[in-house]
Order: C-alpha cells, then sequence, then structure tokens
C-alpha cells in the first residue's frame, strides 16, 4: 500500500488508581490521533482526568469483524492508534487482541507501554509460586463446564490465575473444590483501590459475605498441587 502507514499502541491503564498511569502512558493516549476502547464512558473518564478529547472506536466482544477490518484500514491509512482496555493490560482476555493481530499481518508497527496487569497482580498478591502459571480468564458459566474446564490441572503443578464476577464466587469455588482437591487460593478483590482485599483458604471453603463482601472485582488464584 501507498502512502503514510499508521502505528498501534497497546497502553495498560489503571485497574483501579488513577496514580498508576505511567508518564510513559501518558504521553502515549495523549499524542494518539484515536483511541480503540471497550466502554467510551469509562475511556472517557480516563480521558476528563487528563484533560485531553481524542476521537473513540469501541472494540469489545460485540463489535463486528468488518468494524474491525475498518479500524485497521484507519491505521494503515496513516492514524496513529492507542488500544486501551476499561482497565489493565489490552489484549490480556480482551477483543484488541483480533485488531492487534491485523496489525501485525499487515506489517504495520506495534507497541506496547506496560503498566498494570490484574492476573499478574493477583499473582504477587497471593504469595503463591509464580514462576509456572496459568491464565484462564473467565470460566463458562454452568458448573459442569467449569468442572471441564480445572479437569486438566487436577494433578498439576500449575498455578491458576482467573477472573469471575462477585455472583458467581461460590460456584467457582465449589467446582474447583471437587475437581482440584485440597489446595490453597487466594481471592484479590478490589485490587489498587481503597477497598482492596487479600482472602486466602483452602479449598472447598467459600467465605461468607462478611469474609468477602460480594463487591467489586475478583481475581482468584488457586495453588498449584505441590509434590511431595
Amino acid at each position: 500500500m501507498n502512502g503514510p502507514r499508521g502505528s498501534l499502541v497497546l497502553v495498560a491503564t489503571p485497574i483501579g488508581n488513577l496514580s498508576d498511569l505511567s508518564p510513559r502512558a501518558i504521553e502515549a493516549i495523549s499524542s494518539a490521533d484515536v483511541w480503540f476502547v471497550e466502554d467510551s464512558r469509562i475511556s472517557g473518564k480516563l480521558q476528563s482526568h487528563l484533560g485531553v478529547r481524542k476521537p473513540m472506536r469501541v472494540l469489545n466482544d460485540h463489535t463486528k469483524q468488518e468494524q474491525i477490518q475498518r479500524y485497521l484500514e484507519e491505521v494503515v491509512a496513516g492514524a496513529r492508534a492507542a488500544v486501551l482496555t476499561d482497565g489493565g493490560t489490552p489484549v490480556v482476555s480482551d477483543p484488541g487482541a483480533i485488531l492487534c493481530d491485523l496489525c501485525h499481518e499487515a506489517g504495520l508497527v506495534v507497541e506496547a507501554i506496560p503498566g498494570p496487569c490484574a492476573p499478574v497482580l493477583a499473582l504477587s498478591l497471593s504469595g503463591f509460586f509464580g514462576q509456572r502459571f496459568v491464565f484462564l480468564g473467565f470460566l463458562p458459566r454452568k458448573a459442569g463446564e467449569m468442572r471441564s474446564e480445572f479437569a486438566p490441572f487436577a494433578d498439576s503443578p500449575l498455578t491458576l490465575i482467573l477472573f469471575e464476577s462477585q455472583f458467581r464466587l461460590k460456584g467457582l469455588l465449589e467446582a474447583a473444590g471437587k475437581v482440584l482437591g485440597d489446595r490453597r487460593y487466594a481471592i484479590c478483590r478490589e485490587m489498587t483501590k481503597s477497598h482492596e482485599q487479600v482472602f486466602r483458604s483452602r479449598l472447598p471453603y467459600v467465605p461468607t459475605d462478611g469474609e468477602v463482601p460480594r463487591k467489586g472485582e475478583f481475581t482468584i488464584v488457586i495453588e498449584g498441587r505441590r509434590k511431595r
């Protein structure tokens, strides 16, 4: 293709505390021509915080392939585009991976600004062995399908990291307990925020609402099976 070609920059944004936004991240998103975002309302608050106004294009699970192709064409035409999630590192359990892949295939420059990442932060907070781990994202809603996802790790030493909503925490821990047996886990709730909490226990125990309020965002870390 002739003419100017743009670039894509993946920018990690705060998962709760806006002070976690790095100077390099501020520079990248402030100089971008367009933002590709999960939710324009959430990213709009970030624009207000920074005092910048940038056009935003929605890129989430509901964005059709044809629309993502048009986003690619916009970058190819010369736009310097920034990809942001609602919080954390783009492309990790995030539809931004599709656009990122297309940009690589088109020979465009793809950069990344490191920063907040909920799975890695939760792994650090858990205190569990973190050299070898698996990130499973959100599991299916049905108990049987959850158990099937856990099955390959029944005897595995790999530490597991998952996302879950406050409404399905009980079901996830029960399914994990049936498949994985007695092992330690940590619930990391509202990380970097004023009500941050790390609750540690052993499967299959399910904490009460008093122990872990069913409010906020949850990242679960389940320790791998220890070898005797």
